[in-house]
């Protein structure tokens, strides 16, 4: 009788241990969302107890004078976090995948994890051809011919 239960006990415990490592490689192998985000890198650290990994947050602004959006991040790779560091203070492309519903926040705080950085190259801003008219007919003094 006693044998019948810690066999019962055993199996239980093997067949929760699979649930849960099934689980945990279904909610880090497949991505609910991808994208990227453009933005400017405000920090990026590591944290993390027992597991670290690094932390970021870019401002993300739609137009000049607008309140930032901020896009809070994970970077697993070192490599891919020693690029965002190399690229501080300029415009970044940033793409992740988004990973819902992991057990532990060891992986990430975030569900947001990036796997590749790459800078923004602006254009020059398009100037604004100078008026071929004359300044007084640019403030409304047309010239009549007498």
């Amino acid at each position: 009788m006693q044998s019948k239960i810690l066999r019962f006990l055993v199996i239980f415990l093997i067949i929760v241990l699979l649930l849960a490592g099934g689980w945990l490689w279904l909610t880090l192998n497949w991505s609910y969302s991808q994208g990227e985000r453009a933005g400017y890198v405000q920090k990026l650290s590591s944290k993390g107890w027992l597991c670290k990994t690094w932390e970021g947050e870019i401002a993300m602004v739609t137009m000049p004078g607008a309140i930032p959006e901020k896009f809070d991040f994970t970077v697993r790779d070192d490599a891919v976090a020693k690029q965002i560091n190399v690229l501080a203070g300029k415009r970044v492309v940033l793409n992740y995948a988004q990973h819902r519903f992991i057990p532990s926040s060891c992986f990430g705080e975030t569900e947001y994890f990036v796997s590749a950085v790459r800078e923004v190259i602006d254009s020059p801003a398009a100037q604004v051809p100078a008026s071929p008219l004359a300044p007084s007919a640019a403030q409304g003094q047309l010239s009549t011919p007498r």
